[in-house]
């Protein structure tokens, strides 16, 4: 028995198979580590803005709590991406360093 239960073991061992295989592994962690970051950054919005911009929460938010809000937000996805790209600059860094893949392309 073959790779993923694959009963013909020429099939499995194909370079096209195994290297689509590894691709599509690849995308699918990427885009769960995606979402991970996503849920994160919006909980932790959520967290230091709203309660930074919204001591008294009410029915409806004052223009005084929208503009806290919306320049809160976008200074700390503004820190998240900076800090990000920093991040998969040294983990590049690194990874070519020790003869890995470039993954200057790749983002969080």
């Amino acid at each position: 028995m073959a790779l993923f239960g694959s009963s013909s073991s020429a099939e499995a061992s194909s370079p096209s198979t195994s290297q689509e295989i590894k691709a599509s592994l690849i995308r699918q962690v990427q885009e769960e580590a995606a979402m991970s970051n996503a849920r994160s950054l919006i909980g932790k919005v959520n967290e230091h803005c709203f309660d930074a911009c919204v001591p008294t929460p009410g029915s409806s938010l004052t223009a005084k709590e929208s503009t806290c809000l919306s320049q809160c937000m976008e200074k700390y996805i503004g820190f998240w991406n900076a800090s990000s790209r920093a991040y998969i600059a040294r983990v590049s860094k690194e990874s070519k360093s020790l003869g890995g893949a470039d993954l200057s392309g790749v983002s969080l």
